[in-house]
């Protein structure tokens, strides 16, 4: 077989949350050498993210080539039949990844992958892992050697703690840096690879708190550093290096509420409160200052929430009043309602328990909908707010995927908040995600003459397939991205693998294995949820 380069070996390095803009214009202003040197040696390019631009969605769509249609993560959680909501894990991913096809590999800190996956090499999961146990690494016991090794090892930060004490935060962040770089020296001690990925997700938390440029552009020289030993490594091994980001970044001054809109449109009921729920409510019993009393006489709510039995939770989720966008509506009374929070579901009869709409009605409610959600207009600029995409476009193979999709325009932040209005101000929350990320590539295959590029709708989807072709493998025909070619050294045209491949998901008997995994989420990311502790 022609090769595109004498190179099997591939480098991602991923970086989630960096704005193409302010990227860009620091290169330029010499201010990131080691990013310099990466465009001037390679390829550099805005990368367009998934609808909506999210971590849970992205991150599994640059590792598969997948959409979410197809490798079945629309977010971090699922919603049920009965409206109540389960965390994703890397279980519920039906695509195979790049770790799957590609081996040995070693994995480190990629959202979406708790409990580790047992392939051939190395993994440390990332992003949603609910603590440092026996499946958070593969090999089980890596887990207690990173902990021994890197005492300061952490999962990640919660940027929300840190309201008021940015200093703080910035201080705890730049530790947070140091110990997952820590983490991937030692895994980058591993030689025994043809795939190496790796994620830092410190840009996003970083961002969300504080959108001060000159603070920004230090914590991603930090960053440069990281990339410039990167660079030495992947050159020293003769492998292409891929950088990308899941999505971008950008300021945001309001929160818009879907559900209000929904409410106020006659879309969505509130339910009455139980004469136990108005008592509480007199009481000014509410969720959030349930977990508020919790924090301020030293209870950790994620332990009590953790300690109490799914049932005790979801029932006093229900009781105690509050503004939660699945426990407080009611669905036997409701048309559609939000969730995700950028996702609008019809409250269709096939497909939920307490479904209020027919099948055949799907179509003309969800262009009710659309129509309400292009109308809301910012009062204070008489700007629309929302961008609205039919689920059906977005998310093509999916019957049951989303019915709309609804994204905030620059300076606006969908939720799924029964808050008293449509609009809030954003608060402590300086920014959120964007649709347009980072990509660069590196070395044999990469055609190191065309520096920034202006390429077609370079999409995350692209990044595996891209991968693969680079490293001389076939492209899997469950692939949905393209092979970006014109990135590339050869000329040689890509094979379409239309057998299925060697290393592939778990099988199902894997998957059963792994339903006690659901143990570790009891009272993390959908009870906190439920509580009130976030949207």
């Amino acid at each position: 077989m022609t090769r595109v380069s004498d190179t099997d070996r591939a480098f991602v390095f991923g970086i989630d949350g960096v704005p193409w803009n302010l990227l860009r214009k620091w290169i330029d202003a010499g201010e990131l050498p080691a990013f310099r040197r990466l465009r001037e040696d390679g390829v550099a390019a805005p990368l367009e993210s998934t609808m909506p631009p999210t971590t849970p969605t992205a991150w599994p769509t640059i590792a598969t080539g997948a959409r979410p249609d197809n490798h079945g993560i629309y977010g971090f959680q699922k919603l049920q039949h009965d409206y109540t909501q389960e965390m994703n894990t890397s279980t519920d991913r039906k695509r195979p990844a790049l770790w799957d096809r590609l081996s040995p590999a070693v994995v480190g800190n990629v959202p979406m992958t708790y409990p580790a996956d047992e392939i051939d090499g190395t993994m440390v999961s990332g992003m949603i892992s609910p603590s440092v146990n026996e499946r958070f690494a593969h090999p089980s016991d890596l887990a207690d050697e990173i902990t021994a090794e890197i005492p300061d090892y952490r999962i990640g930060l919660n940027w929300y703690d840190y309201a008021g004490e940015e200093r703080q935060f910035q201080d705890d962040l730049h530790s947070l840096v140091a110990a997952r770089r820590a983490l991937m020296d030692r895994l980058m001690a591993i030689d025994d690879w043809r795939l190496f990925f790796f994620v830092f997700t410190a840009p996003d938390r970083l961002q969300h708190l504080i959108w001060e440029e000159d603070i920004i552009l230090d914590h991603y020289k930090q960053f440069d550093d990281v990339l410039a030993d990167v660079l030495e490594y992947v050159d020293e091994r003769d492998a292409n290096l891929f950088v990308a980001s899941d999505h971008g970044f950008g300021p945001i001054s309001k929160f818009v509420h879907l559900n209000v809109v929904l409410e106020q449109d006659g879309f969505l009921s509130r339910k009455d409160r139980s004469a136990t729920g108005s008592s509480l409510a007199q009481l000014g019993v509410t969720k959030s200052n349930v977990l508020g009393t919790l924090k301020r006489v030293g209870i950790d709510e994620k332990r009590f929430v953790q300690s109490l039995p799914k049932g005790l939770v979801d029932g006093l989720a229900e009781q105690v009043p509050g503004d939660h966008g699945l426990y407080d509506v009611d669905f036997e009374e409701t048309i559609a309602f939000a969730h995700g929070p950028s996702y609008v579901y019809v409250n269709d009869t096939d497909r939920f328990e307490a479904g209020t709409v027919a099948p055949a009605n799907v179509d003309s409610v969800k262009r009710e909908l659309r129509a309400a959600f292009e109308d809301v207009i910012d009062p204070d600029t008489g700007d629309r707010v929302l961008s609205v995409s039919d689920g059906d476009d977005v998310f093509p193979a999916d019957d049951a995927s989303p019915d709309l999709v609804v994204v905030g325009e620059d300076g606006y932040e969908e939720k799924t908040k029964l808050d008293d209005d449509v609009f809030a101000p954003a608060g402590t929350k300086a920014a959120s995600h964007r649709s347009e990320g980072v990509f660069f590539a590196h070395g044999p295959a990469i055609d190191g003459s065309l520096e920034t590029v202006n390429l077609d709708a370079l999409s995350v989807v692209d990044v595996a397939p891209t991968l693969l072709h680079s490293v001389g493998e076939p492209i899997p025909d469950d692939v949905d991205g393209e092979v970006r070619t014109e990135l590339l050294e050869s000329d040689v045209d890509p094979t379409v693998q239309e057998d299925e491949p060697q290393a592939t998901v778990g099988s199902k008997s894997e998957r059963e294995q792994a339903e006690d995994v659901d143990e570790d989420f009891d009272g993390v990311e959908e009870r906190l949820k439920g509580l009130g502790y976030m949207e």
